[in-house]
């Protein structure tokens, strides 16, 4: 459908009807849609691909946002039909718990390589900045301090269950991670280190999330 700008559209959050979370929601012209996939400001041709093969190939009513610093892609959805729809969605509601755990464990090994090697003042900052994000995001079970800092220091695979996130919030997050982490230590060398983490998980649930990683936006940067 279009490409739009900031400027041009609203950006606000509803209430899921069955889960404890909010829904990012972008309005634009009296339309609402809801947040499919987030790309970095380095992917303007892949989020561009991606847009068009939804809309041209798969018949989807989606916009394309373009920031300064990323590209996200919506698509168009009923307020009053948020919890039935998810059969006509391109994103699904329900993610493994494997991959959301792999993603905390990324979180927390930036965070750790930041303070052990910058410093207890660039840890706080990347604190900052990361609850900044899942503020921005709307990251569900991220309302509160204490809520992010059990996200940063307790392990994933010890809880007993992890936040209701959706893909696009791992998108979200992975793309974050590498931005912020390029911020504090100048370049990406940080992902060799930070992948180490997954050694802590299964065979089987590490090669899902790596597997998964491969597919998404951020993946080639990863690697």
């Amino acid at each position: 459908m279009f490409i739009l700008k900031r400027q041009d559209v609203e950006i606000t959050s509803v209430q899921h009807p069955k889960k404890d979370q909010q829904i990012p929601v972008l309005h634009y012209q009296g339309q609402s849609f809801r947040l499919i996939s987030v790309f970095n400001a380095a992917q303007e041709e892949d989020a561009k691909a991606f847009w068009r093969d939804l809309t041209d190939n798969r018949g989807k009513a989606c916009v394309l946002l373009e920031e300064p610093e990323r590209y996200s892609v919506w698509g168009k959805v009923r307020l009053d039909q948020l919890a039935a729809d998810s059969g006509d969605q391109v994103a699904t509601d329900s993610t493994s718990p494997a991959l959301i755990q792999a993603a905390l464990l990324l979180l927390q090994a930036v965070y750790i390589d930041i303070e052990d090697l910058l410093g207890g003042r660039q840890a706080g900052m990347f604190q900052k900045e990361i609850s900044s994000v899942f503020q921005q995001w709307r990251f569900p079970q991220t309302e509160s301090p204490d809520a992010i800092n059990q996200l940063l220091t307790v392990d994933p695979l010890a809880s007993l269950q992890v936040p209701p996130w959706q893909e696009h919030h791992l998108n979200t997050l992975l793309l974050e991670l590498l931005r912020l982490g390029k911020e504090h230590f100048g370049n990406t060398s940080f992902t060799g280190r930070v992948l180490d983490a997954l050694q802590d998980m299964s065979e089987g649930d590490r090669t899902q999330f790596l597997n998964w990683l491969k597919q998404s936006p951020s993946g080639k940067d990863w690697q």
